[in-house]
């Protein structure tokens, strides 16, 4: 394998990550405005100090978990342990790598399950589950279909490519993983969501033709308004707007739906129509498939380090027994661009707050919404800075009231 060639694409596709998100990410959304955060002026004491006292109880574990989830994987991964673990299993090539990926990702689920308990029981404590523990392990089970099934069929591939073209698959793998991430998005509304929700059409009536009209009025065709069942594992309300094409359709939370005054539902589905107004699922498609490509390089390096190799007791990124490292590579990988995708999602998540602002012109009922949603979803009305880096991918209810009042000042 030609390690400068890898290096050198890595570079280059790093390079044109960032001038495409340099380019279609709106990192000002409001040029030239300072809008002011102030959580006092639209929450009470009592609803922080019940936010605050939500992810108290909420973090630990769920800190503990991401944390246990990580030693796991680099325990399997970057140890011998994985590689023995993966060399027992039967099924030849195919076999290892396929239940390789399973074992390491039950085990992982298995040692943080304790953790995961804590957490639901933290969230129905506060009134924001309503699952049963039958439901919520058939979630628990679909997830890691949802996580293994790609994960294996990628790594499948990678392997086999490493196998017959030892001196360019990292090449063909590039290509073969960004083109993954292109399929999945594409396939990921009339595939995955399934298996999570079920869908009904909204009725007819009033609500439904207006958010048909205010899709139309935007610009944005849409098949179809569905409410999905979320009422069955959360009290949490939303909307989004998914598929492509022929596929696009309003998606509503029933406890949106059923919660949520009309002027609500319409400002929510305003949101979501900036997204697909955008393409802004697109954009992130094609900064995914970007950002995967240029991983698979990173990591066509590490797999013909010698000395990796030789303490993981591999043979080479042909050799089944490197899927425990693959998978810890990817975990750390993954929690350390967290900052930067974080910050490029509540970047365009701004802009979907600008658009539905632009789109009814109704600040006071954006406001309104914005304080229902962060009550009613316990959202972190200050988040810390590790927090906020890691894991906030919107803006908080705070910001995005703030940055509403400083568009309504240029918009009487």
């Amino acid at each position: 394998m030609n390690r400068r060639s890898a290096a050198l694409t890595a570079v280059v596709l790093l390079v044109v990550l960032a001038a495409v998100a340099l380019a279609l990410v709106p990192f000002d959304v409001l040029p030239g405005a300072h809008p002011v955060v102030d959580v006092g002026r639209d929450f009470t004491p009592a609803q922080v100090a019940r936010e605050q006292a939500f992810h108290h109880a909420l973090r630990p574990s769920a800190y503990a978990s991401l944390a246990l989830g990580l030693v796991v994987a680099a325990v399997l991964g970057l140890t011998r342990l994985g590689a023995r673990l993966v060399a027992r299993l039967p099924g030849g090539r195919t076999g290892q790598v396929v239940l390789g990926v399973l074992a390491v990702t039950l085990l992982g689920r298995l040692l943080t399950l304790p953790l995961d308990v804590r957490s639901e029981l933290v969230l129905r404590e506060y009134g924001l589950s309503t699952q049963t523990w039958g439901s919520w392990a058939l979630d628990a089970g679909k997830s890691v279909l949802v996580a293994v099934v790609p994960a294996a069929l990628g790594l499948l591939a990678v392997l086999a490519l490493a196998r017959r073209l030892p001196r360019t698959w990292w090449a063909w793998s590039a290509g073969a993983l960004a083109a993954l991430v292109v399929i999945g998005s594409f396939a990921y509304p009339v595939v995955v969501e399934p298996l999570f929700n079920s869908f009904r059409p909204l009725a007819a009536g009033p609500l439904r033709t207006d958010l048909l009209a205010l899709a139309q009025r935007d610009g944005v065709p849409v098949r179809d308004v569905l409410v999905a069942d979320a009422s069955r594992r959360t009290t949490a309300l939303n909307a989004y707007v998914s598929g492509f094409g022929s596929t696009r359709r309003i998606v509503v939370y029933d406890t949106l739906v059923q919660t949520a005054t009309p002027q609500e539902v319409e400002l929510v589905v305003a949101h979501e129509l900036g997204h697909a107004e955008r393409d802004d699922v697109l954009v992130g498609t094609a900064l995914g498939a970007l950002g995967s490509a240029a991983a698979v390089c990173l990591l066509a390096l590490l797999l013909s380090w010698p000395a990796l190799l030789a303490r993981v007791g591999a043979d080479g990124p042909a050799d089944p027994r490197v899927v425990p490292l693959v998978l810890a590579l990817v975990a750390l990988g993954t929690l350390l661009v967290a900052p930067a995708t974080d910050l490029v999602s509540r970047r365009i998540e701004a802009r979907a707050d600008l658009h539905s602002l632009q789109l009814t012109g109704d600040v006071a009922t954006f406001v309104r919404s914005q304080q229902r949603l962060a009550l009613e979803n316990l959202s972190d009305l200050s988040p810390g800075p590790v927090a906020y880096a890691l894991f906030a991918d919107h803006p908080s209810g705070p910001e995005r009231i703030a940055m509403a009042r400083s568009w309504a000042q240029t918009h009487p």
